[in-house]
């Protein structure tokens, strides 16, 4: 059966969250937003692609940092609505250069930072 990125749920912007996972670990790096022609793209380069809210514009992910996703399973959930990349991660996932996105706990009331960003290599 083919798979039409048309009969995804988007929400009214039409836009569905994609969540990036590392392959074999597991490790959540970070969630973004993809429109159907961002599926369409991330599906035929398997070179993640995002739409950037913000700019309003395509974001391949790692296109000027040089930190990657290069797909490896795209997963769809129960409801249709939510994406699972799973992908190689080439570099920090997050904007801050940190592996993550996910780096700020909130313990007893306080945002804790749990990991600096990523020394650049010497």
């Amino acid at each position: 059966m083919s798979f039409d990125p048309a009969t995804l749920t988007y929400d009214s912007n039409g836009l569905i969250p994609c969540i990036a996972q590392q392959e074999g670990t597991g490790e959540v790096l970070m969630m973004a937003w993809m429109n159907v022609d961002a599926v369409a793209k991330t599906l035929t380069t398997k070179r993640v692609t995002y739409w950037s809210r913000s700019r309003q514009a395509f974001w391949i992910k790692g296109e000027t940092s040089g930190h990657t996703q290069e797909l490896v399973d795209l997963r769809i959930d129960c409801d249709r609505d939510c994406l699972l990349a799973i992908v190689r991660q080439t570099g920090a996932a997050c904007h801050t250069n940190r592996r993550v996105c996910f780096y700020t706990s909130v313990i007893d009331g306080t945002e804790v930072e749990l990991m600096a960003p990523l020394q650049p290599d010497a």
